[in-house]
Protein backbone atom coordinates (compact mmCIF):
# COMPACT_ATOMS: atom_id res chain seq x y z
CA UNK A 1 0.00 0.00 0.00
CA UNK A 2 1.52 3.16 -0.59
CA UNK A 3 2.43 5.32 2.13
CA UNK A 4 0.33 8.24 1.04
CA UNK A 5 -2.63 6.22 1.04
CA UNK A 6 -1.84 4.28 4.39
CA UNK A 7 -1.93 7.52 6.48
CA UNK A 8 -5.09 8.72 4.47
CA UNK A 9 -6.43 5.76 5.72
CA UNK A 10 -5.33 6.35 9.03
CA UNK A 11 -6.26 10.30 9.46
CA UNK A 12 -9.77 8.74 8.92
CA UNK A 13 -9.66 6.54 11.01
CA UNK A 14 -8.87 8.73 13.88
CA UNK A 15 -11.88 10.68 12.42
CA UNK A 16 -13.77 8.42 13.21
CA UNK A 17 -13.36 7.18 16.91
CA UNK A 18 -13.42 11.35 17.77
CA UNK A 19 -16.69 11.02 16.23
CA UNK A 20 -17.63 8.24 17.98
CA UNK A 21 -16.34 9.17 21.47
CA UNK A 22 -19.06 12.45 21.27
CA UNK A 23 -21.82 9.44 20.90
CA UNK A 24 -20.78 6.88 23.35
CA UNK A 25 -18.27 9.16 25.40
CA UNK A 26 -17.38 12.52 26.75
CA UNK A 27 -18.76 15.35 24.36
CA UNK A 28 -16.20 16.79 22.14
CA UNK A 29 -15.99 20.60 22.04
CA UNK A 30 -13.01 22.89 21.04
CA UNK A 31 -12.11 25.00 24.53
CA UNK A 32 -13.76 28.13 23.33
CA UNK A 33 -17.32 26.99 23.25
CA UNK A 34 -17.10 25.11 26.75
CA UNK A 35 -19.91 26.75 28.72
CA UNK A 36 -19.44 26.22 32.79
CA UNK A 37 -23.09 26.11 33.25
CA UNK A 38 -23.59 23.21 30.12
CA UNK A 39 -23.18 20.60 33.22
CA UNK A 40 -25.72 21.66 35.30
CA UNK A 41 -28.87 20.01 36.33
CA UNK A 42 -32.32 21.01 36.12
CA UNK A 43 -34.43 20.51 39.50
CA UNK A 44 -38.23 21.99 38.88
CA UNK A 45 -40.30 23.13 41.98
CA UNK A 46 -41.93 20.07 42.88
CA UNK A 47 -38.47 18.61 44.53
CA UNK A 48 -39.10 18.41 48.33
CA UNK A 49 -35.69 19.80 48.61
CA UNK A 50 -37.10 22.58 48.09
CA UNK A 51 -37.76 24.72 51.58
CA UNK A 52 -40.63 27.48 50.46
CA UNK A 53 -42.08 29.92 53.53
CA UNK A 54 -45.21 32.12 52.85
CA UNK A 55 -48.39 31.79 51.06
CA UNK A 56 -48.01 30.24 48.71
CA UNK A 57 -50.52 28.49 45.75
CA UNK A 58 -49.55 25.17 45.14
CA UNK A 59 -52.91 24.17 42.75
CA UNK A 60 -49.66 23.38 40.28
CA UNK A 61 -46.88 21.76 42.31
CA UNK A 62 -44.60 22.45 39.01
CA UNK A 63 -45.40 26.05 39.49
CA UNK A 64 -46.26 27.40 42.90
CA UNK A 65 -47.30 30.51 42.95
CA UNK A 66 -46.94 33.64 45.52
CA UNK A 67 -48.08 36.76 45.74
CA UNK A 68 -47.29 38.65 49.11
CA UNK A 69 -43.94 40.49 49.93
CA UNK A 70 -41.19 38.72 51.64
CA UNK A 71 -42.32 34.91 50.33
CA UNK A 72 -38.84 33.44 50.27
CA UNK A 73 -37.75 29.49 48.97
CA UNK A 74 -34.58 28.23 50.71
CA UNK A 75 -32.34 25.28 49.11
CA UNK A 76 -28.78 24.03 49.08
CA UNK A 77 -26.92 23.07 46.56
CA UNK A 78 -23.28 21.55 45.55
CA UNK A 79 -21.22 23.28 42.65
CA UNK A 80 -19.82 26.39 41.62
CA UNK A 81 -22.62 28.00 39.70
CA UNK A 82 -26.00 28.18 39.86
CA UNK A 83 -28.90 29.63 37.90
CA UNK A 84 -32.62 29.95 39.24
CA UNK A 85 -36.16 30.42 36.94
CA UNK A 86 -39.07 32.03 37.58
CA UNK A 87 -42.18 33.09 35.99
CA UNK A 88 -43.40 37.13 36.27
CA UNK A 89 -47.31 38.00 35.91
CA UNK A 90 -46.24 41.12 34.52
CA UNK A 91 -48.96 42.80 35.80
CA UNK A 92 -50.94 45.56 33.79
CA UNK A 93 -48.33 44.66 31.13
CA UNK A 94 -45.54 46.98 32.81
CA UNK A 95 -44.80 46.08 36.05
CA UNK A 96 -42.11 43.38 36.92
CA UNK A 97 -41.58 42.55 40.03
CA UNK A 98 -37.76 42.52 42.72
CA UNK A 99 -36.38 39.41 43.82
CA UNK A 100 -33.40 39.54 46.53
CA UNK A 101 -31.45 36.64 46.41
CA UNK A 102 -28.79 35.47 48.73
CA UNK A 103 -26.19 33.21 47.99
CA UNK A 104 -23.94 31.22 51.30
CA UNK A 105 -25.37 34.01 53.46
CA UNK A 106 -23.31 37.36 51.81
CA UNK A 107 -24.61 40.55 50.90
CA UNK A 108 -28.44 40.17 49.28
CA UNK A 109 -28.54 41.25 45.61
CA UNK A 110 -31.66 42.96 44.70
CA UNK A 111 -32.75 41.95 40.99
CA UNK A 112 -35.42 43.32 38.91
CA UNK A 113 -36.89 41.03 36.47
CA UNK A 114 -37.85 41.77 32.67
CA UNK A 115 -39.68 39.01 31.24
CA UNK A 116 -42.45 36.97 31.44
CA UNK A 117 -40.26 34.01 32.00
CA UNK A 118 -36.84 34.66 33.61
CA UNK A 119 -33.58 32.54 33.79
CA UNK A 120 -31.04 34.40 35.94
CA UNK A 121 -27.56 33.26 37.04
CA UNK A 122 -27.32 34.42 40.72
CA UNK A 123 -24.04 32.46 41.61
CA UNK A 124 -21.22 31.12 39.75
CA UNK A 125 -17.28 30.47 40.03
CA UNK A 126 -18.04 29.88 43.95
CA UNK A 127 -15.64 27.82 46.10
CA UNK A 128 -15.96 25.55 48.46
CA UNK A 129 -18.41 22.71 47.84
CA UNK A 130 -22.08 23.15 48.94
CA UNK A 131 -24.03 26.43 49.20
CA UNK A 132 -27.07 27.87 50.40
CA UNK A 133 -29.26 29.63 48.30
CA UNK A 134 -32.55 32.06 49.69
CA UNK A 135 -34.76 33.87 46.91
CA UNK A 136 -37.28 36.24 48.13
CA UNK A 137 -39.72 38.24 46.50
CA UNK A 138 -39.07 41.78 47.20
CA UNK A 139 -42.48 43.50 46.21
CA UNK A 140 -45.91 43.47 47.14
CA UNK A 141 -48.73 41.49 45.54
CA UNK A 142 -49.97 44.69 43.50
CA UNK A 143 -46.99 44.12 41.65
CA UNK A 144 -48.54 40.82 40.57
CA UNK A 145 -47.60 37.13 41.33
CA UNK A 146 -44.30 35.25 40.88
CA UNK A 147 -43.93 31.37 39.70
CA UNK A 148 -41.14 29.65 40.82
CA UNK A 149 -40.22 27.28 38.20
CA UNK A 150 -36.75 25.80 39.81
CA UNK A 151 -32.33 26.24 39.46
CA UNK A 152 -30.32 24.46 37.85
CA UNK A 153 -26.67 23.49 39.65
CA UNK A 154 -24.46 20.67 40.15
CA UNK A 155 -26.94 18.77 42.33
CA UNK A 156 -29.46 19.85 44.70
CA UNK A 157 -29.08 18.95 48.04
CA UNK A 158 -31.15 17.64 51.27
CA UNK A 159 -33.08 20.85 53.27
CA UNK A 160 -31.37 22.29 56.39
CA UNK A 161 -33.73 21.60 59.26
CA UNK A 162 -36.59 24.91 59.50
CA UNK A 163 -35.98 27.25 62.55
CA UNK A 164 -37.81 26.77 65.41
CA UNK A 165 -38.91 29.98 65.86
CA UNK A 166 -41.84 31.46 63.69
CA UNK A 167 -43.35 35.27 63.33
CA UNK A 168 -46.25 36.75 61.30
CA UNK A 169 -46.25 40.38 60.94
CA UNK A 170 -48.98 42.16 59.73
CA UNK A 171 -49.55 45.55 58.15
CA UNK A 172 -49.63 48.06 55.40
CA UNK A 173 -46.70 49.57 52.98
CA UNK A 174 -44.34 49.51 55.59
CA UNK A 175 -44.26 46.37 56.52
CA UNK A 176 -44.08 45.31 53.12
CA UNK A 177 -40.40 47.12 53.16
CA UNK A 178 -42.50 50.31 50.61
CA UNK A 179 -40.56 53.36 49.28
CA UNK A 180 -36.95 52.12 51.62
CA UNK A 181 -34.33 51.23 49.39
CA UNK A 182 -33.03 54.15 47.98
CA UNK A 183 -30.26 52.97 45.75
CA UNK A 184 -32.86 53.82 43.45
CA UNK A 185 -33.70 57.69 44.40
CA UNK A 186 -36.90 58.70 45.11
CA UNK A 187 -37.00 61.56 41.96
CA UNK A 188 -35.29 59.04 39.38
CA UNK A 189 -38.56 57.07 38.50
CA UNK A 190 -42.20 57.25 37.70
CA UNK A 191 -42.34 53.36 38.83
CA UNK A 192 -43.53 53.11 42.60
CA UNK A 193 -42.35 49.73 43.48
CA UNK A 194 -38.66 50.65 42.35
CA UNK A 195 -37.69 51.41 46.10
CA UNK A 196 -39.47 47.76 47.54
CA UNK A 197 -37.22 45.76 49.21
CA UNK A 198 -38.96 43.18 51.57
CA UNK A 199 -36.33 41.46 52.75
CA UNK A 200 -34.84 44.01 54.51
CA UNK A 201 -37.75 45.62 55.79
CA UNK A 202 -38.30 45.09 59.60
CA UNK A 203 -40.03 41.96 59.74
CA UNK A 204 -37.28 39.65 57.99
CA UNK A 205 -34.78 41.75 59.57
CA UNK A 206 -36.10 41.26 63.16
CA UNK A 207 -36.81 37.79 62.28
CA UNK A 208 -33.25 36.74 61.17
CA UNK A 209 -32.17 38.36 64.36
CA UNK A 210 -33.84 35.83 66.54
CA UNK A 211 -33.09 33.33 63.66
CA UNK A 212 -36.89 32.95 63.17
CA UNK A 213 -38.90 31.99 60.43
CA UNK A 214 -41.28 34.82 58.50
CA UNK A 215 -44.28 35.50 56.67
CA UNK A 216 -45.25 39.16 55.86
CA UNK A 217 -49.26 39.85 55.65
CA UNK A 218 -49.63 43.08 54.80
CA UNK A 219 -50.35 45.24 51.31
CA UNK A 220 -49.89 48.90 50.65
CA UNK A 221 -52.87 51.39 51.85
CA UNK A 222 -54.57 48.53 53.31
CA UNK A 223 -56.39 49.99 56.67
CA UNK A 224 -58.17 48.15 60.14
CA UNK A 225 -61.89 50.01 59.29
CA UNK A 226 -60.28 52.19 56.36
CA UNK A 227 -58.02 51.88 53.47
CA UNK A 228 -56.05 54.49 51.42
CA UNK A 229 -55.23 54.77 47.73
CA UNK A 230 -58.66 53.50 46.26
CA UNK A 231 -58.17 50.08 47.92
CA UNK A 232 -61.36 47.99 48.04
CA UNK A 233 -60.55 45.95 51.21
CA UNK A 234 -59.47 46.10 54.65
CA UNK A 235 -57.16 43.39 56.42
CA UNK A 236 -60.00 41.97 58.33
CA UNK A 237 -61.77 41.24 55.02
CA UNK A 238 -58.62 39.71 53.49
CA UNK A 239 -56.55 38.55 56.27
CA UNK A 240 -57.43 34.87 55.46
CA UNK A 241 -56.93 34.99 51.84
CA UNK A 242 -53.39 34.12 49.85
CA UNK A 243 -54.24 36.81 47.52
CA UNK A 244 -55.00 39.20 50.10
CA UNK A 245 -54.98 42.86 47.65
CA UNK A 246 -57.76 40.79 45.10
CA UNK A 247 -59.45 39.10 48.38
CA UNK A 248 -59.22 35.70 46.36
CA UNK A 249 -58.25 32.03 47.09
CA UNK A 250 -58.63 30.95 50.57
CA UNK A 251 -55.39 30.30 53.05
CA UNK A 252 -54.82 27.45 55.17
CA UNK A 253 -53.90 28.94 58.60
CA UNK A 254 -52.36 25.19 60.13
CA UNK A 255 -49.76 25.55 57.28
CA UNK A 256 -47.93 27.91 59.43
CA UNK A 257 -48.62 28.60 63.13
CA UNK A 258 -46.48 31.54 64.29
CA UNK A 259 -44.84 32.15 67.77
CA UNK A 260 -45.27 35.79 67.21
CA UNK A 261 -47.40 38.12 65.75
CA UNK A 262 -47.26 41.74 65.10
CA UNK A 263 -49.96 44.20 64.04
CA UNK A 264 -48.98 47.23 62.34
CA UNK A 265 -52.11 48.85 61.39
CA UNK A 266 -54.27 52.66 61.59
CA UNK A 267 -51.33 54.51 59.30
CA UNK A 268 -54.29 54.28 56.92
CA UNK A 269 -56.75 54.61 58.59
CA UNK A 270 -55.80 57.76 60.11
CA UNK A 271 -57.86 59.38 63.16
CA UNK A 272 -61.30 57.20 62.70
CA UNK A 273 -64.17 57.25 65.53
CA UNK A 274 -62.30 55.79 68.84
CA UNK A 275 -65.89 53.41 69.26
CA UNK A 276 -65.41 52.14 65.94
CA UNK A 277 -61.64 51.60 65.84
CA UNK A 278 -61.59 49.94 69.37
CA UNK A 279 -63.65 47.41 68.72
CA UNK A 280 -62.43 46.93 65.34
CA UNK A 281 -59.15 46.13 67.05
CA UNK A 282 -60.92 44.25 69.80
CA UNK A 283 -62.66 41.72 66.93
CA UNK A 284 -59.61 41.52 65.22
CA UNK A 285 -57.08 40.06 67.17
CA UNK A 286 -60.10 37.83 68.38
CA UNK A 287 -59.85 36.56 64.53
CA UNK A 288 -56.39 36.25 65.09
CA UNK A 289 -56.84 34.40 68.59
CA UNK A 290 -59.23 32.31 66.67
CA UNK A 291 -56.36 31.08 64.16
CA UNK A 292 -53.09 31.14 66.03
CA UNK A 293 -54.33 29.94 69.71
CA UNK A 294 -50.71 29.82 71.34
CA UNK A 295 -49.10 33.22 69.68
CA UNK A 296 -48.14 36.30 71.24
CA UNK A 297 -49.68 39.30 69.48
CA UNK A 298 -48.15 42.38 70.49
CA UNK A 299 -50.10 45.64 68.62
CA UNK A 300 -47.31 48.50 66.92
CA UNK A 301 -47.61 51.99 66.88
CA UNK A 302 -47.04 53.22 63.59
CA UNK A 303 -43.37 53.88 63.12
CA UNK A 304 -43.72 56.27 60.39
CA UNK A 305 -46.84 58.02 62.37
CA UNK A 306 -46.91 61.84 62.50
CA UNK A 307 -47.08 63.75 65.91
CA UNK A 308 -50.85 63.77 65.37
CA UNK A 309 -51.32 60.31 64.80
CA UNK A 310 -49.19 59.16 67.36
CA UNK A 311 -51.13 60.33 70.68
CA UNK A 312 -54.25 58.43 69.01
CA UNK A 313 -52.79 55.49 68.13
CA UNK A 314 -51.62 54.97 71.83
CA UNK A 315 -54.66 55.70 73.36
CA UNK A 316 -56.56 53.53 70.81
CA UNK A 317 -54.13 50.85 70.91
CA UNK A 318 -54.33 51.11 75.06
CA UNK A 319 -57.64 50.97 74.90
CA UNK A 320 -58.04 47.49 72.78
CA UNK A 321 -55.35 45.98 74.99
CA UNK A 322 -57.36 46.71 78.09
CA UNK A 323 -60.06 45.32 76.78
CA UNK A 324 -58.92 41.53 75.21
CA UNK A 325 -56.90 41.52 78.85
CA UNK A 326 -60.12 42.01 80.59
CA UNK A 327 -61.56 39.19 78.42
CA UNK A 328 -59.29 36.20 79.59
CA UNK A 329 -56.66 36.57 76.89
CA UNK A 330 -52.98 37.51 78.51
CA UNK A 331 -51.21 37.09 75.54
CA UNK A 332 -51.95 40.48 74.27
CA UNK A 333 -49.31 43.22 74.33
CA UNK A 334 -48.51 46.77 72.99
CA UNK A 335 -45.50 48.49 71.80
CA UNK A 336 -44.73 52.17 71.08
CA UNK A 337 -42.00 53.04 68.64
CA UNK A 338 -39.59 55.70 70.29
CA UNK A 339 -39.59 57.99 67.46
CA UNK A 340 -41.28 58.78 63.79
CA UNK A 341 -39.49 56.85 60.70
CA UNK A 342 -39.60 58.48 57.85
CA UNK A 343 -36.55 59.20 55.36
CA UNK A 344 -38.02 56.99 53.08
CA UNK A 345 -40.04 57.22 49.67
CA UNK A 346 -43.19 59.07 50.32
CA UNK A 347 -42.44 59.40 54.22
CA UNK A 348 -41.89 55.84 55.05
CA UNK A 349 -38.86 54.36 56.55
CA UNK A 350 -35.89 53.89 54.33
CA UNK A 351 -33.60 50.69 54.80
CA UNK A 352 -31.55 52.15 57.90
CA UNK A 353 -34.72 52.98 59.91
CA UNK A 354 -36.09 49.79 59.27
CA UNK A 355 -33.01 48.43 60.68
CA UNK A 356 -33.76 50.70 63.65
CA UNK A 357 -37.80 49.68 63.56
CA UNK A 358 -35.91 46.03 63.72
CA UNK A 359 -33.70 46.62 66.67
CA UNK A 360 -36.27 48.10 68.59
CA UNK A 361 -38.78 44.75 68.13
CA UNK A 362 -36.30 42.45 68.54
CA UNK A 363 -35.23 43.54 71.94
CA UNK A 364 -39.02 43.99 72.70
CA UNK A 365 -39.52 40.36 71.72
CA UNK A 366 -37.04 38.66 73.17
CA UNK A 367 -38.01 40.18 76.51
CA UNK A 368 -41.65 38.81 76.40
CA UNK A 369 -40.72 35.31 74.70
CA UNK A 370 -37.28 35.66 76.65
CA UNK A 371 -35.27 34.73 73.48
CA UNK A 372 -31.72 34.96 73.06
CA UNK A 373 -31.41 36.93 70.28
CA UNK A 374 -28.65 38.70 68.21
CA UNK A 375 -29.02 42.63 66.71
CA UNK A 376 -27.25 42.79 63.41
CA UNK A 377 -26.76 45.52 60.97
CA UNK A 378 -27.78 43.85 57.54
CA UNK A 379 -26.43 47.20 55.74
Amino acid sequence: MPKIKFISILLFVIGLFTGLSSVFGEPYAPESSKDPNQKLVFYSAKEKSFQYTGRIDFTNPALPRFYSPGVYIKANFEGSSCQIELNDEVLYGTSHNYISVVVDNNVPKRIKLTGKNNILTVAENLTGKTHTLLICKSTESGIGYLEFVGIRCKKLLPPSPRPVRKIEFIGNSITCGTGSDLTIPCESTKDWYDQHNAYLSYGPLTARALQAEWVLTSVSGIGLIHSCCELPVTMPQVFDKLNMRDNKISWDFSRYQPDIVTVCLGQNDGQQDSAAFCNAYVDFIGTIRKHYPEASIVCLTSPMADSILVPFMKKMLTSVVANVLAQGDKNVYTYFFTKRFSKGCGGHPDLTEHQEIANELTGFITNIKKWQFEIRNEM
